[in-house]
């Protein structure tokens, strides 16, 4: 059993069950079927994921990366988003798309472990380049991503609701038996909680369907109590714990939707569907449509300007809104973070699903507006949309740092420069850190030395000082109790605009920020 924890048992047992499970229907979602918005994001990530397949791998390669076989470079190809291809390609169905998608399902399956004695029992390896995993040093996420269980396991899902008639029968069978082997490989290896809100959700998901097609008293009764227990642990604060994350929030409503759509319930479908519209309240609550981001505070982040990389999130928001206005880059092969683009086959077959209210705010700029959200009963998020810049800061009672290298990012500022793209600057490590904005306000407390990254386009050294930045656009002064001061050109971002700001041995620090006209 994977719920392991006494209070997760707790908060389950108080549920009543489910009712019996019923096998979902497919949607038949077809590419004419789809709003102009919709159909040219899934246009975009095919046109992109045609480019990177690799006719004698059967895999899609790692964006940017040369198919030369002739040479001595090992291009490296990527196992998960292959299976996300097989499913776009099956959706298209253009000529000869059936084949290519047989061959490139029959590559992800057979990069499954299958060993059923080791804790990675049922994962994927992310590149067939990736060596097996053996001995007493194996480490899960640096040697093997337990997650691409349910990543290509609810991909797999997909594919056999919605085009089975689409792919033999022998393969349904062979990719029926994969997942039942990421199923039990989770059971076995028993890392798995339920507030580990992206996975969970994914698992929850897969755990129902696999329940059902295989008729398995028990497993609809572990998936009942599981999705349950996920949706009580996001009631207590109407919350995930990995809180306001542009990637991951994506994936979140990428469960919700599993959920919604094809949960063998209606307990599961009304749960999904619940949570996926507070979760689209939330977002737009915090997104600045003229700015084009989601304001901080990020409990993981891969970037600080979605018009430059491609989040998840902004992969659902692209099916509401035109190119000009979405939190999406125009992708091309070398865009940062291009393969997330690659799950717009599961996007756009299962819908974007936000309230009236919710749509209205990610569509038109809605007022300026605090937001404050409470996380967990330690941690709270603060927030101010204003009508020229975003600032978010994370209250967390001293319990969170940001070591170096971090996704998290406890204190966060975006704004436009007169150049037209976004500058930012947040917390990129610091001892454990209070963050809280009040409108135009942050006032920090982390007890040591804090660094800041800044990107904004003209920005120079001698205009940032230990009191003042003067950036293209924004003012920021600021009252420290630093012992030190430094600051450095950034090698990581394009070195004449980008900077590291280090107060050292500070206690608190309180930075106001002023947008020029």
């Amino acid at each position: 059993m994977l719920l392991q924890n006494t209070r997760a048992i707790a908060l389950a047992m108080a549920l009543a069950p489910l009712a019996l499970a019923q096998a979902a229907a497919p949607r038949n979602i077809t590419p004419a079927k789809l709003d102009p918005n919709a159909r040219q994001l899934f246009t975009a990530a095919m046109r992109s994921m045609d480019a990177a397949w690799d006719p004698k791998a059967h895999l899609v390669l790692t964006p940017a990366a040369p198919i030369d076989h002739d040479s001595s470079h090992h291009a490296k190809y990527m196992v998960r988003e292959t299976s996300c291809y097989a499913l776009g390609l099956l959706m298209r169905d253009a000529k000869g798309d059936r084949a290519r998608a047989a061959e490139a399902l029959e590559a992800v399956i057979k990069e499954q472990f299958t060993d059923q004695g080791k804790p990675w029992y049922g994962t994927f390896r992310r590149t067939p380049e990736e060596p097996e995993p053996s001995g007493d040093n194996t480490t899960m996420w640096r040697h093997y991503d337990p997650n691409w269980r349910e990543f290509i396991g609810t991909t797999f899902q997909m594919i056999l609701i919605e085009y089975p008639d689409r792919i033999s029968r022998e393969l349904a069978s062979r990719m029926y038996g994969a997942i039942d082997r990421a199923i039990v490989g989770e059971m076995k290896q028993g890392r798995l909680l339920p507030n580990y809100s992206n996975v969970a959700l994914m698992y929850g998901a897969l755990l129902d369907f696999a329940a059902t097609h295989d008729n398995s008293t028990d497993w609809k009764k572990q998936s009942a109590l599981w999705i349950t227990t996920v949706g009580k642990y996001f009631h207590e604060h109407n919350a995930f714990n990995e809180y306001n994350s542009p990637t991951y929030y994506g994936v979140d409503l990428y469960g919700l939707a599993l959920w919604r759509s094809y949960g063998s319930t209606s307990e599961i479908r009304d749960l999904g569907t619940k949570i996926e519209a507070t979760l689209w309240s939330d977002i737009a609550d915090f997104y600045h449509p003229g700015l084009r981001n989601i304001a901080g505070p990020y409990d993981r982040s891969y970037g600080m300007d979605m018009e430059t990389y491609v989040a998840f999130t902004g992969v659902w928001m692209r099916t509401l809104l035109p190119a000009s206005k979405a939190p999406l880059p125009i992708p091309t092969l070398h865009t940062d973070h291009l393969p997330d683009l690659w799950f717009a086959p599961q996007v756009v077959i299962l819908g974007a699903n936000p309230p009236a209210e919710a749509l209205s705010k990610i569509q038109t700029f809605s007022g300026e507006h605090a937001v404050k959200r409470q996380i967990t009963s330690d941690r709270r998020a603060t927030a101010w949309i204003g009508d020229k810049v975003i600032l978010g800061g994370e209250f967390t009672n001293l319990t969170k740092d940001a070591p170096n290298p971090t996704q998290y990012h406890p204190a966060t500022v975006q704004w436009r420069t007169p150049a037209k793209s976004i500058g930012w600057f947040y917390v990129s490590q610091a001892p454990k850190i209070d963050a809280i904005v009040d409108k135009t306000s942050m006032q920090i407390v982390a007890i040591g030395n804090v660094t800041f990254r800044l990107k904004a386009a003209g920005a120079k050294r001698a205009d940032i000082t230990a009191n003042k930045w003067t950036l293209p656009g924004l003012t920021v002064t600021i009252k420290a109790d630093q012992k030190d001061f430094a600051v450095k050109e950034a090698t990581y971002y394009h070195p004449n605009d980008s900077f590291e700001i280090t107060y050292t041995g500070m206690r608190q620090m309180t930075l106001t920020v002023e947008p020029q006209p």
